[in-house]
């Protein structure tokens, strides 16, 4: 049944690119099948949140276990995010994309992004509003709201179990209706890309065609070689084992260039295919869906040094350093939707004092960009997954036996 629905997201994904190349921008007929499955994913992705984030937190038992699970999914995620940016720089250094462009810059048509500081990111996870917060889909407010909640029933105890169960029971539910959204992928994955494809095509693809190489090759290097060492060192599975299992929903973020939209899939695709327990995923997930942005980084990493080439402008090593600290944080703070690498990219950009004009150079193929960066992302929070669910299952084994011992 597993092989059978690869294989359908194999042919929807080869149908979209043929369907594309022949139609061209007659392929945006197919777009209302893609609108439909994004309108899906996203009905689905608040709640789902909300209660199984309330449900991992709540599964720990306890104040001490869950610092601990939260510790180390943030200290693996900032590491890996470090690693990324180092990738994308250096990928910039080796591809140089930034020269002989032959790209014409029209600022006149670009209007530059209002930035946020960093500050200020922080203090927004903070809702004022909570109910504002569920019917907005502010992911890292939901998140937050979400964690709030579930230390609150711990530290009640009894006199929340009912509340518990409350989120227990909507969890399963959602697991259920993620169930029945999921089956609809072949024909999302159609409807999302036909379109694309039709609509850029080979003549806007060439002009750029480095910066484009540059973030596959960083990509590819980041999810075979940095994630594969992860999961086999620290997390004692099989790199094949750990790909194969994750590839499904890496396809899904690929169509759908959203960490958040592609959650459902990565739930289904780490417990089922991975053996990753409930308790571990559905917290570690839903964090790495907004905090994990290898991807982000990587691009953040090209993306700086392609405008900084592009108007001749020497980063020095002070500089660099500053890109790669601020795309770590920034990309901590960027939202698991389409297009929010363009507002970090604003951010770093700002940070070294390139123009920023120069986000129109990449604005035309963002799209295509973010399909590959969210890839990366998605797969990096499996492997966070792998990583402290092993930990954990590690950790628990020597507390038995000392609890054996006394």
């Amino acid at each position: 049944m597993k092989m059978n629905f690869m294989f359908l997201i194999v042919v929807s994904f080869v149908m979209a690119l043929v369907v594309g190349i022949i139609l061209g921008e007659n392929a945006t007929f197919f777009q209302p099948l893609g609108d439909l499955f994004l309108r899906l994913i996203m009905f689905i992705v608040v709640p789902l949140i909300l209660s199984t984030i309330i449900v991992g937190i709540t599964s720990a038992g306890n104040i001490k276990k869950l610092s601990r699970l939260g510790g180390k999914t943030i200290l693996y995620y900032l590491g890996t995010s470090f690693v990324a940016i180092v990738i994308g720089l250096g990928a910039a250094f080796i591809f140089s994309p930034g020269t002989d462009t032959g790209i014409t810059l029209d600022t006149e048509e670009f209007t530059a992004t209002e930035t946020t500081s960093f500050v200020s990111t922080l203090l927004n996870i903070i809702p004022t509003n909570p109910i504002e917060a569920l019917s907005s889909g502010a992911i890292l407010q939901v998140i937050f709201l979400a964690i709030f909640i579930g230390v609150g029933i711990i530290s009640a105890g009894e006199k929340a179990s009912t509340v518990q169960k409350f989120f227990e029971g909507l969890a399963e539910v959602m697991y259920k209706i993620t169930g029945i959204v999921m089956k609809l992928v072949p024909i999302g994955i159609f409807g999302l890309l036909a379109p694309i494809v039709g609509t850029y095509g080979m003549s806007v693809l060439l002009p750029l065609l480095k910066v484009i190489l540059a973030m596959v090759v960083a990509s590819a290097f980041h999810v075979l070689i940095i994630y594969s060492i992860a999961v086999k060192t620290l997390g004692k599975m099989s790199p094949i084992k750990f790909l194969k299992g994750i590839y499904p929903a890496g396809i899904v973020a690929f169509t759908t260039a959203s960490s958040s939209g592609t959650l459902p899939v990565t739930l289904k695709n780490t417990q089922e295919n991975l053996g990753v327990s409930k308790e571990t995923s559905s917290f570690v997930l839903p964090l790495g869906s907004t905090i994990n942005m290898d991807g982000t980084a990587i691009y953040l990493g090209i993306t700086v040094m392609f405008i900084a080439q592009y108007f001749g402008i020497d980063l020095t090593f002070t500089q660099l350093l500053t890109v790669a600290l601020v795309a770590t944080l920034s990309s901590i703070g960027a939202a698991g939707v389409p297009g929010a690498g363009l507002v970090m990219l604003t951010m770093v950009l700002a940070s070294v004092n390139l123009p920023l004009e120069g986000i129109a150079l990449v604005a035309g193929v963002d799209r295509i960009l973010d399909m590959f960066r969210t890839s990366v992302n998605v797969v990096g929070d499996a492997s966070a997954c792998v990583v402290v669910d092993h930990s954990e299952r590690t950790t628990n084994v020597v507390l038995d036996n000392k609890q054996s011992v006394s």
